[in-house]
């Protein structure tokens, strides 16, 4: 019999922080000692150019990063949501003023106006009751500073992810220990109205393990109840789905956009692999092809998907592991390249993003397991061009960055390194050069 107090769940990988720091004070035992370097002559400086200009007066990329700032047993590191700009030809990300202060924003989304920012504050105790909280924010357009709208209750304890409805006008919620989904109205400023739905999932007791798990996998996900760990919409918005971890399904609804409803669509979910614990998808870009990752087997599930319906029809599973992989891992985030030819995954033990390549079908093919030079990669993220990737890197503090083979999809470390507690989200906006 399993002693579940050794049992690794989802939740005890969230709330055990590793932190590795690098210390700038250092000195070199030769320092004090050695004669300080020769000025670089300012002949030999490189000299701005007309075209540099114009690049640096460009439109400005910005990223937001959300993180733990309270995690159950060990405070995190992070302090709430941190602003960078990104240096579009090195990737390089530079901070940008303080820190927006916010309760363990672990997921972050922007509205499609690019004008609001939302987050989860994933959290179970917001205004004293059993329950998580949302906040919006304003974008200021000119600087990307983040204003405080308002923050409301998420409907359920721990709200794990968060995406608003291509019209702007709804924001979906996934409620992950409160096992619901919850749909709120956003209001014409962009704040947070009334709860329009709220809708809690109900299935059987699943194992906590998989039978199709990689081998040597001691880490388990938590399968106590419903877990809904994302929730968005189809390309078209006409359906809206949602991973739960805990039952092992990825349910389907159609959305009525007058009330803000959930209906069960014809095929109300799709059943996975008992024990795989489904944590987030993607869709291909014309939005016949929908990728499910499930979080404890390390798999992705690639099926095609009914646009007229919202219903999966499985067609293939493929590790995202190679055979020579032994051990425990516990899969991430998901997401799909600008051009659609390329599909990466994070494995968060395996400190490993796996890389495949999409073929006509839609099926795909591991072609590559890049090393992400830190511990515990949680969220991927593109920057908005696709030339660069970055990895939040939960445990050792820091987010790292590849660039993109875009012919090829091959990932080359940038060696550049991100300070930042325990970051686990990333939002990317463009601004317009002033």
């Amino acid at each position: 019999m399993t002693n579940k107090k050794n049992m690794i769940s989802r939740r005890f990988f969230g709330f055990t922080l590793v932190g590795i720091g690098f210390s700038s004070t250092i000195k070199s035992a030769w320092a004090d000692s050695a004669p300080p370097p020769a000025p670089i002559p300012k002949a030999a400086l490189p000299k701005a150019t007309p075209e540099k200009a114009a690049k640096k007066s460009g439109p400005r990329i910005l990223c937001y990063v959300g993180g733990y700032t309270r995690s159950g047993p060990a405070e995190s590191n992070a302090k709430g949501i941190t602003l960078f700009e990104m240096n579009p030809q090195s990737g390089i990300l530079t901070q940008l003023g303080h820190t927006t202060p916010a309760d363990n924003p672990s997921f972050l989304a922007i509205s499609p106006d690019q004008n609001c920012l939302y987050t989860v504050n994933e959290v179970s105790d917001f205004g004293g009751g059993h329950t998580g909280a949302v906040t919006a924010f304003r974008i200021d357009r000119r600087t990307g500073v983040l204003t405080s709208l308002n923050i409301v209750s998420s409907g359920g304890a721990d709200p794990a992810h968060l995406s608003v409805h291509p019209s702007g006008k709804y924001l979906f919620v996934a409620n992950y220990t409160g096992g619901s989904a919850a749909v709120l109205q956003i209001q014409p400023d962009g704040s947070l109205g009334l709860l329009t739905d709220l809708v809690h999932n109900t299935g059987p007791k699943m194992p906590e393990r998989a039978k199709d798990n990689p081998p040597g996998n001691y880490a388990v996900s938590d399968h106590s109840g419903a877990h809904v760990h994302m929730i968005q919409t189809d390309v078209s918005g006409k359906f809206v789905l949602a991973c739960d971890a805990g039952l092992d399904r990825v349910y389907v609804w159609s959305f009525d956009m007058g009330t803000g409803t959930l209906k069960p669509a014809e095929q109300p979910w799709l059943t996975m692999e008992p024990g795989s614990a489904p944590r987030h998808f993607c869709f291909s870009h014309d939005g016949k092809v929908i990728y499910i990752l499930g979080e404890q087997d390390s798999r992705v599930v690639v099926a095609d998907y009914d646009t007229q319906t919202g219903a999966m029809q499985v067609k293939q599973t493929a590790s995202t592991v190679t055979a020579h992989f032994r051990g425990s891992t516990l899969a991430a985030e998901i997401i799909l390249h600008p051009t659609g030819k390329f599909l990466y995954v994070t494995n968060r033990l395996g400190n490993a993003i796996a890389c495949f390549k999409v073929n006509e079908d839609g099926s795909i093919t591991l072609f590559d397991e890049v090393w992400e030079r830190a511990d515990y990669g949680r969220a991927l993220s593109f920057d908005p061009s696709g030339k660069f990737v970055f990895i939040a890197n939960q445990r050792s503090d820091c987010i790292t960055s590849f660039r993109v083979n875009t012919d090829t999809g091959a990932l080359d470390f940038t060696w550049n390194f991100v300070p930042i507690g325990t970051p686990t989200s990333f939002a990317f906006t463009v601004l317009d050069s002033e």
